[in-house]
């Protein structure tokens, strides 16, 4: 089956929502139009004229980046400058780039938690809260045969996931009356007569960030002209999101010891320490992917003993030594493990849906620094 850009991306979005993203992120699209059919996508940790020119040469449709390639306003279009050519040029081969930043760092599944997958970091909980979402509940009433293509539609819209388990729901047989007035079109009964209908009860929760969603979900699904059904605030259930993981190794181990290991499963030349003490014992392990020294209190309060994050500041460094709290700085590269499980999990939606398209990773290298 032919896939639309636009359909993926509400793929994309169910999984890794823009609403995640921390204020100011330029989440989204960035470039050209989801409006068209995609047969080839590529994912990538960066957007510079070299995978650009990448994305020309395999004849891709659509970029997703982890990294936003507009993250400030462009002022001049200079195509003389190769950074602001490779604008025009996905501009001109019809390549839309799409964006997700921040989110996916916050979301479950995510790509804090596939490096403490790596790293076998368990019991996690996120780092620094970012988000607090309330749930609702959905109570729709329909014929009884109908009901099971309801409960697939509220799933599919993402209603009824809860804790470990997806498509959950709640059904109540009972006897729904109604007389049709002039005008009306009903699915069933007759104008003026009163109606004895056997129906079912469904209810389903849901975060409220994704209500528009399933309601439109519902009604579409709905045999009525009238659709009766009530939504409610639940108020003994939240859902926190975060930035970041901390957690558990399996057995605690020298940090000198750790500090190999992280250089071993990232495939790394090096790496910056901040330690005062390398043979000391450590067990919690906090991280955040990018640039998350600011976050290092918060890695503090979790009373992790190793904190993992990318791009330390040289004074921050002496605030963390200080606050003897011992520190891996093993670049902002490693985010490149985006690469291979966002396509794992494209390719697992295509084989759920029969997309007829190809997912493909960079192959740039698009690390700034060298170790010598």
């Amino acid at each position: 089956m032919s896939l639309n850009g636009k359909e993926f991306i509400e793929h994309f979005e169910a999984y890794c929502p823009q609403w995640l993203a921390e204020p100011g992120d330029p989440v989204g699209l960035h470039i050209g139009t989801l409006n068209k059919e995609v047969n080839r996508i590529m994912v990538t940790l960066d957007v510079r004229p070299e995978v650009v020119a990448e994305a020309v040469e395999k004849q891709v449709d659509l970029i997703i980046a982890k990294h936003p390639p507009i993250f400030r306003a462009v002022k001049r279009l200079d195509t003389d400058d190769p950074q602001t050519k490779m604008y025009a040029d996905l501009l001109k081969h019809d390549i839309a780039v799409f964006a997700a930043h921040t989110n996916m760092d916050i979301i479950d599944n995510g790509l804090n938690d596939w490096f403490c997958e790596l790293l076998e970091i368990e019991n996690t909980t996120y780092l620094t809260k970012t988000h607090t979402v309330a749930y609702k509940k959905l109570a729709v009433f329909v014929p009884v045969e109908a009901a099971p293509q309801m409960r697939q539609a509220l799933g599919q819209a993402g209603a009824g996931s809860q804790g470990d388990y997806q498509n959950t729901s709640y059904s109540l047989i009972g006897t729904g009356r109604f007389t049709p007035l002039e005008g009306a079109e009903p699915t069933i009964g007759r104008i003026g007569q009163e109606e004895a209908v056997q129906e079912a009860k469904i209810e389903v929760i849901f975060p409220e960030t994704i209500q528009a969603d399933v309601i439109e979900a519902m009604l579409k699904a709905h045999p009525y002209e009238e659709p009766a059904y009530d939504v409610y605030t639940i108020e003994n259930m939240t859902k926190e999101f975060g930035l970041g993981r901390v957690g558990e190794l399996p057995k605690a181990m020298i940090f000198s010891e750790f500090v190999e290991k992280v250089k071993h499963v990232f495939d790394l030349e090096g790496l910056r320490i901040v330690c005062a003490d390398e043979e000391q014992m450590i067990q919690r392990v906090a991280i955040c992917g990018g640039s998350g020294e600011k976050f290092f209190r918060d890695a503090i309060k979790k009373q992790a003993d190793v904190y993992i994050t990318g791009d330390v500041y040289y004074h921050t460094g002496h605030d963390m030594l200080t606050e003897e709290l011992a520190v891996i700085d093993p670049g902002h590269y490693i985010e490149q493990l985006c690469k291979p499980k966002l396509v794992e999990l494209f390719n697992q939606w295509k084989k759920a849906y029969n997309w007829d398209v190809t997912f493909i990773e960079s192959q740039v290298d698009t690390n700034p620094f060298q170790f010598r």
